[in-house]
């Protein structure tokens, strides 16, 4: 089903939930649209979550994310929607520059930061998986910005 806006029509309550080996599961349906207006430097609009994934768009006026670090247990993937990007790696190394439908895997472990690299606003796909085998934890190798005064939520 579609519209002719970004708001997406669900099924019935009934056909977005089943059952499972008895376990009650959901159907999530979401849209998105980019944010009216950004007060912050980054915006983080959620989509969806579960205990396994979850799936963000973060919005960059300008400037990147915070800083070097990595997750132990969440392997990501980047899709740029608008804008530029530049993604680094140790010691500052572009690991890719990205434009529109365009996407980068970040493996567990693996360490990063990125940045808009076009003047227009940044609106990138995150989708990231979490390994319940390993501590969810971010590990940071260069002092992380306040999330509180840097970070809009939606």
């Amino acid at each position: 089903m579609s519209t002719q806006s970004n708001t997406p029509v669900p099924g019935a309550k009934e056909v977005l939930t089943q059952e499972s080996n008895g376990k009650q599961l959901t159907a999530t349906v979401f849209g998105y649209q980019t944010p009216a207006s950004l007060e912050k430097g980054k915006g983080i609009v959620r989509l969806c979550r579960s205990d396994i994934v979850y799936s963000s768009v973060q919005v960059l006026q300008s400037g990147g994310e915070n800083n070097m670090h990595a997750h132990p247990a969440q392997d990501g993937i980047w899709i740029v929607l608008k804008g530029r990007v530049k993604f680094y790696g140790k010691d500052d190394a572009v690991l890719a520059e990205l434009g529109p439908l365009q996407g980068i895997h970040i493996p567990r472990g693996f360490y990063y930061w990125f940045e808009s690299a076009s003047p227009e606003m940044l609106e990138i796909l995150q989708v990231e998986a979490i390994d319940k085998s390993v501590k969810n934890e971010r590990l940071n190798m260069t002092p992380p910005k306040d999330f509180a005064t840097e970070i809009q939520r939606f």
